[in-house]
């Protein structure tokens, strides 16, 4: 069933581009990220954040710096299926908080879509210390060429009517950037774009670049081959906490 998005308002206040941005306990970077994106808003797009419970006060030092911030129950497709349903823009654009745009990004993505191309990402630098995160990037974004399967670290973005075709993200706790692309893939193939975003390399470095690596190629192998994405998130480190039930707010 698609995913309830929100009637366009056609006129020319509507935003052309909405960037949204799932956040939970990013209170040290979330003002630094958003104030980066403030040439885009003062291009038209609109920032939407939406925050999954956080502890350290991420909605509130994020308010001044976007156009909404709504408060939902954690998990990042439940988060970004919350922000879309409350977007203005034609088109939509995912952002993890830890991750930086292209200056021009948002015409970059203006001129890939098109009547056919319906949706894309962006190439990824990570950044880091360790040498090997050159090399972990490289293979996903030669990865996601040959396969036409996206991640959150490449700042996908869609059209909001594809976006509701293919019905949204799955609202599981881990894969769920990988389950989107596969449906966006049955519709079309990605557009590619070698423009980088620049993505955080500290979960590589916390646990070790070859250990974080070889565990999410054995995470994402056991996700395709049927596995539960809960009992894959455990693994993943996810623990549950009482906010996670809380339910979607407005906290502007």
């Amino acid at each position: 069933m698609p995913y309830a998005v929100e009637a366009q308002l056609r006129d020319k206040d509507v935003a052309s581009l909405s960037i949204i941005v799932p956040a939970l306990d990013e209170a040290a970077i979330i003002a630094d990220a958003l104030q980066a994106l403030a040439p885009f808003r003062q291009r038209g797009a609109e920032v939407i954040v939406v925050d999954g419970g956080s502890r350290d006060g991420t909605a509130e030092l994020a308010r001044p710096h976007a156009d909404r911030v709504i408060m939902t129950k954690r998990g990042r497709g439940v988060q970004m299926n919350a922000g879309a349903h409350i977007a203005r823009g034609e088109v939509l654009l995912f952002l993890h908080a830890d991750t930086k745009l292209p200056p021009d990004a948002d015409q970059m993505v203006s001129r890939a879509l098109g009547s056919t191309d319906i949706w894309g990402r962006f190439d990824v630098r990570i950044e880091g210390r360790s040498p090997l995160l050159a090399l972990v990037a490289a293979l996903m974004n030669w990865r996601s060429r040959l396969t036409g399967i996206a991640t959150g670290d490449q700042a996908m973005f869609v059209t909001r009517e594809a976006f509701a075709e293919a019905g949204g993200f799955p609202e599981i706790l881990l894969m769920e950037d990988i389950a989107f692309s596969q449906r966006l893939k049955r519709m079309a193939r990605p557009i590619c774009l070698t423009a980088r975003v620049a993505t955080s390399g500290r979960r590589w470095e916390r646990h070790g670049v070859v250990r974080t690596m070889l565990m999410m190629w054995r995470l994402r192998m056991a996700f395709f081959l049927g596995a539960d994405p809960a009992a894959l998130a455990r693994r993943y480190g996810y623990v549950a906490r009482g906010s996670d039930a809380s339910p979607c707010t407005e906290n502007n």
